[in-house]
């Protein structure tokens, strides 16, 4: 079934936001300081595709995790939101980049799996943003299908700005890449309350 482009386009942003392939741009030069070219793609690939594999796992298996823990949908969702929404404040009060940062030194031999794969592509904000958004829609399978190929394409486009992370740290700047995470942070901020409000009505709140 056909879904509106203005809801697809929300999904997008909504993913985007919250896995920050900007932001992620610099911590992925840092992780990588010195390493050949081959090398750099390597850990790009490595990283991307296990990101995406959590990330559809939880998407397709979200409902039977939540349903084994006792967890309504309009609970998680209400959760959900509030844990958005202080992603949202890192971003913010720049409080996220410095814990990327402190993470990024974790592991300095291979970190693709980690930390870029878990958590900085796939953490808990991303976990929460799939399953709620796969339970959009009654959960119909082709709303899975659109959600998931909307991540993908996220996700495509974090490896892309990995391989172009140099260029884009040059060319935006630190304001640059300050104004921008800001800009995101507010739009993220909006879409978690959006979530809890979601939440709210499902449970019988505001009409």
């Amino acid at each position: 079934m056909p879904y509106d482009f203005a809801l697809i386009l929300t999904v997008f942003i909504t993913l985007f936001v919250i896995i920050d392939p900007i932001g992620l741009a610099p911590l992925f030069v840092a992780l990588t300081q010195g390493r050949t070219t081959a090398y750099r793609r390597r850990i790009a690939v490595t990283a991307c595709l296990v990101g995406a594999g959590l990330l559809t796992a939880f998407g397709l298996l979200g409902d039977a995790v939540l349903g084994f823990a006792g967890i309504s949908m309009p609970a998680f969702r209400i959760a959900g939101g509030f844990l958005l929404f202080l992603t949202a404040l890192d971003m913010l009060f720049e409080r996220r980049t410095k814990r990327r940062e402190d993470q990024s030194h974790a592991n300095e031999d291979d970190p693709s799996v980690f930390p870029l794969a878990i958590p900085l592509i796939a953490g808990p904000g991303a976990i929460a943003t799939m399953i709620l958004l796969t339970n959009q829609n009654d959960g119909e399978w082709a709303w899975v299908m659109t959600v998931h190929a909307v991540m993908f394409g996220v996700m495509l486009l974090t490896f892309c700005f990995f391989l172009l992370a140099n260029p884009i740290e040059r060319a935006l700047g630190p304001v640059g890449i300050n104004v921008v995470t800001r800009l995101l942070g507010m739009l993220l901020a909006a879409l978690s309350v959006q979530f809890v409000l979601d939440g709210l009505r499902a449970v019988g709140f505001g009409g």
